[in-house]
């Protein structure tokens, strides 16, 4: 939950540790199950034979400032920052391993 609040500008909704919280940004909520939860179980494997993961996508003003922001927090991020058609992203594990994808669209 810390992860959350601390660095990415979320706020504590519901608070019921160690068994669940959930945190809000904007219009997001985002359920965080605890190890005394039944949402800590393992779900099965991936079946689908996509290569991608899972992930949620806060978007972002200036993606160069929050990578530079969060390095300088002490965060690691999974992948390198890219930029394409859309716009630029990069990915940010959470402590559980979750990723978080921060995308700023390409400016029009």
């Amino acid at each position: 939950m810390a992860f959350y609040t601390t660095h990415l500008g979320f706020t504590v909704h519901t608070n019921v540790a160690p068994a669940l919280a959930d945190v809000v940004r904007g219009s997001l909520r985002l359920l965080l199950s605890g190890s005394a939860s039944s949402g800590a179980r393992a779900t099965p494997p991936d079946r689908s034979g996509s290569l991608g993961r899972n992930r949620i996508n806060l978007p972002v003003d200036d993606i160069e400032a929050e990578v530079e922001r969060l390095a300088a927090a002490g965060l690691s991020f999974a992948s390198d920052l890219v930029s394409g058609p859309g716009g630029s992203q990069i990915l940010l594990e959470d402590p559980s391993g979750n990723l978080v994808e921060l995308f700023q669209p390409r400016s029009t």
